[in-house]
């Protein structure tokens, strides 16, 4: 028997950032967000050998180690390490050798919350393996203390939550890991305009997210107040994102974007640089009415808003910056897991 899972990853559309710690944890935070039909898979193959084999397919990279209460964490594949640890330290130890593999569709870096999601599916598997019962938020949570507190890796908390939850969510984050995520019901035809004008495109660069928000988080502990200042006009920008979305204000998009992607640079060095503007205002010159930068930034996808089927006008215009636009769909169910 083969335990598996799958995770969407997402695209911010608003209030990026703001999920961060202090901020989040001082003013409340706000994010909109949307899954799309990009994945994270995991699958659990038990064994007799009481070995845990890893292999990461997408990366070329593995480990063969066998059972402990708790692996050593040195940075070499430690997500996986750390699902492990978590698991084994909740729940006891696993019933058998076996092998896990896993695969993400996006680079890591890229922008899309990779790291996050891999580490939801990952828990997935095991959930489905064990019969561990995880709801929505109790998935997310795991992913979260994974990466944020045992893994010290920096970053929020909407794409664990993202992964989990699936379709458009609108967040809302507070003091001591509160999380409320509220599910958007979303008309059809305005999700079918808003995919129809909306261009993904890889930037073909990565970035290492951790450096972009531990400079977020000392600007905010610095109490730098241009930092705060567009932050919170990104919470704003997740608010009136939303109430676009639901009036069917598909047009206002852009717009909204525009501002964001404006804001976003005033909040940390290295969120965007030389490269990043002159390709925007290229695509603004294509015929794009905004856009933003996925992720904490620097690098990795960018969407467009393109109005008036110019979309493919700004695709083709964006293809001497060596990049290439992305297909995608947005898509209603989070994690999923199953077994064959």
């Amino acid at each position: 028997m083969i335990y598996r899972s799958k995770a969407p990853l997402r695209i911010g559309l608003a209030g990026g950032g703001t999920d961060v710690s202090p901020y989040c944890d001082v003013y409340g935070g706000a994010i909109l967000n949307a899954s799309i039909s990009l994945y994270a898979y995991a699958s659990i193959e038990p064994h007799t050998t009481p070995v845990f084999n890893y292999e990461a397919i997408d990366r070329a990279a593995t480990f063969s180690l066998p059972l402990e209460n708790c692996l050593p964490i040195n940075g070499a594949l430690d997500l996986a390490k750390g699902v492990y640890n978590k698991i084994v330290s909740l729940y006891g130890p696993v019933p058998s050798g076996f092998t896990l593999k896993t695969y993400v569709d996006a680079a890591a870096g890229s922008g899309l919350g990779s790291s996050s999601t891999l580490v939801v599916a990952m828990l997935g598997a095991f959930a489905e393996w064990m019969q561990i019962p995880l709801g929505e938020y109790d998935a997310a949570h795991l992913a979260y203390q994974i990466e944020r507190e045992d893994l010290k890796m920096a970053g929020g908390k909407q794409d664990q939550y993202a992964a989990t939850f699936g379709g458009f969510n609108f967040m809302e984050f507070g003091a001591q890991d509160k999380v409320i995520v509220n599910p958007l019901n979303i008309k059809p035809a305005y999700i079918a305009e808003l995919e129809s004008n909306l261009l993904l495109y890889y930037t073909a660069t990565s970035r290492v997210s951790s450096q972009i928000i531990e400079k977020q988080r000392e600007n905010i502990i610095a109490n730098n107040t241009v930092s705060i200042e567009a932050t919170h006009q990104l919470k704003e920008q997740a608010l009136l994102m939303k109430n676009a979305l639901l009036n069917g204000k598909i047009d206002e998009i852009g717009a909204l974007l525009d501002l964001g992607f404006k804001n976003k640079k005033q909040m940390a060095q290295g969120i965007s640089n030389e490269s990043i503007d002159e390709l925007y205002e290229c695509a603004l010159q294509a015929g794009a009415s905004g856009g933003k930068i996925n992720g904490a930034g620097g690098g990795g996808f960018m969407m467009f808003y393109c109005p008036g089927n110019t979309k493919y006008a700004v695709a083709h215009a964006l293809k001497k910056y060596g990049g290439w636009s992305c297909t995608y769909q947005f898509t209603k169910q989070g994690l999923y897991t199953w077994q064959f």
